[in-house]
């Protein structure tokens, strides 16, 4: 890429827009940055997350996540363009797979809790939640790939799975658990 940015401070967006990759200019308001901040929003959350103990795969699996949702990023900032790829996707639904099958099934809700690093897995299933109704209200105004939209849905599911694979690792070598939520309707029925 080379040299791209030479200049941070433009100014140009002072006036309330913001500039597409396709050199067209819309308001900061409209569906399409907002969908672009969202997406940005949670991979620096990602970067967050890696700052944490946790184990080697599931860190390279993030930083992976961390390029794939920069390509997704740039997909939404240039109006028809293609960046992110089907395996993007399989790789989301293998490392779903692979990490839910290490984890005990789930007898009640969970949550949002434990260890610090599960706890900010936990936040990025929430704000790639967020980033993925941005572009389904994108969707509503123009036309958007159904594979940044996919990607975000699976990528919700599998911080959930990493949150509970984060609560479990220890870096003591000891197993954690989950967080789990005591309902009273819960707790009535099994008396």
């Amino acid at each position: 890429m080379g040299k791209r940015l030479t200049q941070i401070a433009t100014r140009t967006g002072d006036d309330g827009t913001t500039g597409l990759g396709d050199n067209t200019r819309v308001s900061k308001a409209s569906a399409r940055p907002m969908a672009m901040g969202d997406v940005d929003e949670l991979n620096s959350h990602i970067g967050l997350l890696l700052c944490e103990d946790m184990p080697a795969d599931v860190r390279e699996l993030l930083i992976d996540i961390q390029h794939q949702l920069f390509n997704l990023g740039g997909e939404l900032s240039i109006p028809g363009f293609e960046l992110l790829k089907d395996d993007a996707l399989a790789q989301l639904d293998a490392a779903l797979e692979r990490h839910n099958a290490t984890l005990p099934r789930l007898q009640e809700f969970i949550l949002p809790a434990g260890t610090r690093a599960a706890s900010q897995a936990h936040i990025c299933r929430t704000v790639a939640r967020r980033a993925e109704r941005s572009v389904v209200a994108l969707e509503q105004h123009e036309a958007v790939r159904a594979a940044p939209r996919r990607y975000l849905n699976r990528l919700s599911d599998l911080m959930f799975v990493l949150a509970r694979v984060l609560n479990r690792h220890r870096a003591d070598g000891s197993v954690g658990d989950d967080v789990y939520w005591k309902s009273e309707r819960l707790v009535n029925a099994k008396e």
